[in-house]
């Protein structure tokens, strides 16, 4: 079946190439229907209990989604007049942004004071064009001693305030809307800034994040992607020395990616941060894929084969390997439908096909596209001595080093690995050049973090919030929370209530305490409702029938970690105080948390259980229980030891990086599959003994490796320069755990495979080297001729098929 394929592709190139065009043509045209969505709500099932509470939350009060104005004036003093004018209008204006719902500002706050009997209901700042300097001293008293301002709309110092756009996302078309409100935002502050050249505006919030995902993950494709394709290209002219050969293997790179992201847009997938990554997992695989084809068509073209018979012999040795490597990439990242965020299922099925299609492109359009141009090789110089034989020699002489050595240093790696802390900060998923991450840093320096939490408490009793009991139970958490050393803002309906029982005794400081009568909360609260302006209500904090009131805490810059541990704690203080009370603790940032430490952990188990599986379909491809065994070591090591290295360059261990291990299966399993079938094609086929196998090993695959390795680590280091940190150290990690596995491959399976593959000759062999050194200390005995070896491997042509899968 094999070789009719391998001749029809020989012998009819052109038709083989019509017909791929074809199909890559009709498969990229659903391109057209792929989107990149950038609503957070995207990375969560519908089952996800953190997703279904804090929707839930949602429905009972006005939704969270914010963009925040952070408004800076070069004098470092909010409150002079032009600068409250300036505010006045933002805060207007800010009400014709799409899906807005509520504007919070200084200038609009909802201020209270006694006047005789009655209570005044009205914003802080009523004309900002009819201020004086005068007026001054009093709004920032007022304001800087407001817990429901201070640390979240204005600094302490009052050098820094917010203006607070809430919108609520329809979530009908995420592509549009995200998009939409940032746009908006965006050209509101030039024109503000334009108006106002003495104040300084940065953008954050929950939606400008959102944005910022999807903004990263674009650039990066449009930038980075394309100079790691030109990294590879250049690096495969430099190393194969043959422009054809490269040329061959860009069209099937591109093939692959276009045919793999043309069928999910057939298919009705949507891009994401994660599954945006795809193109450069799939050039992965294709580059080994075409590169191991081209080594062993060279190798044979030196042997003064002709081009098609060597292309024909490259094919029947290499199919079956890299067959095997792609299934096995293809299993490990089908591994990811278990992950809990959708992205990373998509992720997994996409590069899955991508993989296969990668393959098949390798066996039909490639081979034909060799056949039909032209392609020249020197010839191999007699008595030439290259690098993979001055390898080889050093391998088997220096054997009992090397193996002991390599295993002190990996396990050593591996020891690191659980000293990785399991965190993401999602914050910090952006490099400092990011606007958003500019204008976060600056909120959190200046006033407050974004992470926040949102605390619903739910009475079971209609009006049940006017109860002394339980206001004294929102009261005594609005206190305990405060006292937390992650603490910013507190917004809780307790510091209404204190506020409207001292107005209502004649501004008097010594009733700024909770009412003792529920009565007099419910008239209080009353009156306050009927005296807000529209889009300015307590919907936000209290329920329908008034049972439950949510209040939201603001806390500094925290890792999932944190954010989970607080959470903990929270939910310990309702145990210990407030047990009579339903609780339910839900946000964003902290639903990221609960995913992020869920994903982790099912990523890094389903990657560590696929290679095992895999190494137990190697011991049946390899027709060796034995065999499969020795390859979970360099199956299993290098992520292992990628992690462990990981340690010692950040010790952060976050949502992306969780499937470095997935995404270098193919390679590392490549290189592992590549020199064992070599190995034992030497040991069962042609006689040699374990150090000659090994020396055939290296000669007939030892360059494609380094050459497969070199290109994509090169092409990796470039993504690792990415200002979007997940896909910076996704290049990172992946480069250096793909260099790890040469380095096991070279460095540590040879002599592991010298020392339990011995022949009993070769026993013999040792045990007489052994004799003779305790014999005379000086004596080194004879080494391997492992040069004349490969010599000798090389002379003979190497037509045999390696063993099936």
């Amino acid at each position: 079946m094999r070789d009719r394929l391998f001749r029809f592709v020989l012998n009819h190139p052109i038709w083989v190439v019509l017909f791929s065009i074809m199909f890559v043509v009709s498969a990229t045209y659903g391109a057209k229907n792929l989107v990149f969505k950038s609503d957070y709500r995207v990375f969560f099932s519908d089952e996800n209990p953190q997703l279904t509470a804090f929707e839930a939350m949602q429905k009972i009060y006005s939704k969270s989604d914010n963009v925040a104005f952070v408004i800076s004036p070069e004098n470092g003093e909010v409150f002079t007049p032009q600068t409250l004018a300036a505010i006045q209008e933002l805060t207007t204006e800010s009400w014709q942004v799409p899906y807005s719902t509520r504007v919070d500002s200084i200038t609009n706050y909802q201020h209270t004071w006694s006047e005789e009997d009655d209570m005044i209901v009205e914003d802080l700042v009523l004309d900002a064009e009819t201020l004086t300097d005068a007026d001054m001293p009093r709004l920032k008293e007022i304001a800087v001693n407001e817990p429901l301002l201070v640390n979240k709309l204005i600094s302490p110092e009052a050098h820094v305030t917010v203006v607070n756009i809430t919108v609520q996302l329809p979530g009908v078309d995420p592509v549009v809307e995200v998009p939409q409100v940032v746009s908006k935002v965006r050209e509101m502050r030039d024109e503000f800034v334009q108006a106002n050249p003495n104040l300084k505006v940065h953008l954050s919030g929950m939606v400008m994040m959102n944005n910022s995902f999807a903004e990263s993950s674009i650039e990066d494709n449009a930038t980075l992607v394309p100079l790691m394709f030109l990294v590879v290209i250049i690096g495969m002219v430099l190393l194969l020395r043959n422009f054809s050969g490269t040329l061959a293997t860009v069209v099937v790179i591109i093939f692959s990616i276009a045919a793999t992201m043309g069928l999910a847009g057939w298919t009705g997938f949507y891009l994401t941060g994660p599954s945006a990554s795809t193109p450069i997992m799939i050039l992965t695989l294709a580059v080994a894929d075409c590169v191991h084809i081209l080594t062993t068509m060279f190798y044979e073209m030196r042997q003064g084969v002709k081009k098609e018979k060597a292309i024909q012999d490259s094919l029947r040795i290499n199919f079956q390997p890299i067959f095997l490597t792609s299934l096995t990439t293809a299993i490990g990242f089908l591994s990811l439908n278990f992950s809990d965020s959708p992205p990373f299922r998509d992720l997994g099925n996409m590069v899955a096909v991508g993989v296969m299609l990668a393959f098949i492109f390798s066996v039909t359009i490639f081979p034909a596209m060799l056949r039909l141009l032209p392609v020249h090789v020197k010839p191999l110089e007699e008595g030439k001595n290259d690098f993979m034989h001055k390898l080889a020699d050093l391998v088997i002489a220096k054997r009992r080093v090397l193996l002991p050595a390599m295993s002190v240093l990996m396990i050593a790696a591996v020891f690191l690995v659980p000293l990785n802390k399991l965190n993401d900060d999602f914050v910090k998923y952006f490099d400092e050049t990011v606007p958003f991450r500019q204008a976060t840093d600056y909120m959190q320096d200046n006033l407050s973090g974004m992470t926040a939490m949102e605390i619903s408490i739910d009475t079971k009793e209609a009006s049940g919030i006017n109860s002394p009991a339980f206001l004294k139970t929102v009261g005594d958490l609005t206190e305990w929370l405060r006292v937390q050393p992650e603490t910013d803002h507190v917004n809780t309906l307790s510091d209404i209530i204190k506020r409207l029982n001292k107005n209502m005794h004649s501004d008097d400081p010594a009733y700024y305490k909770l009412p003792d009568e529920r009565e007099l909360s419910a008239q209080y609260l009353l009156l306050y409702e009927m005296s807000l302006p529209y889009g300015l209500d307590l919907n936000n904090q209290l329920n329908v029938d008034k049972s439950s009131t949510r209040i939201i805490a603001t806390f500094n810059n925290m890792t999932s970690t944190e954010q989970i541990e607080l959470e903990s704690r929270i939910y310990n203080w309702f145990a210990e105080n407030a047990s009579n009370y339903e609780v339910d603790i839900a946000s964003p940032s902290l639903m990221f948390a609960h995913i992020g430490q869920r994903n982790i952990y099912s990523m890094l188990i389903g990657t560590s259980l696929a290679l095992v599986l895999i190494s137990v379909l190697l011991g049946f491809a390899l027709r060796s229980v034995k065999f499969g065994f020795i390859s979970l070591i360099p199956n299993l090591a290098p992520a292992a030891m990628g992690f462990g290295v990981w340690y010692l360059i950040d010790g952060q261990v976050g949502l992306a990086l969780s499937v470095v291990a997935g995404m270098t299966l193919g390679i590392v399993v490549d290189d592992t599959v590549h020199f064992l079938s070599k190995y034992l094609h030497a040991r069962r086929d042609r006689n040699k003994n374990s150090k000659e196998a090994v020396g055939y090993a290296f000669a007939s695959v030892g360059k494609a490796l380094w050459i497969t390795t070199f290109v994509l680590v090169a092409g990796f280091m470039v993504l690792a320069q990415s200002t979007f940190k997940v896909n910076a150290d996704m290049g990172l990690l992946t480069a250096l755990t793909i260099l790890i596995a040469l380095i096991v491959d070279f460095l540590f399976l040879p002599p592991l495979l010298m020392l339990l593959d011995k022949t009993a000759k070769e026993e013999q062999e040792d045990s007489e080297s052994d004799d003779s050194k305790q014999t005379d200390p000086t004596h080194t005995g004879p080494v391997q001729p492992a040069n004349a070896a490969l010599k000798n491997s090389e002379g003979e042509k190497d037509d045999s098929v390696n063993q099936p899968a």
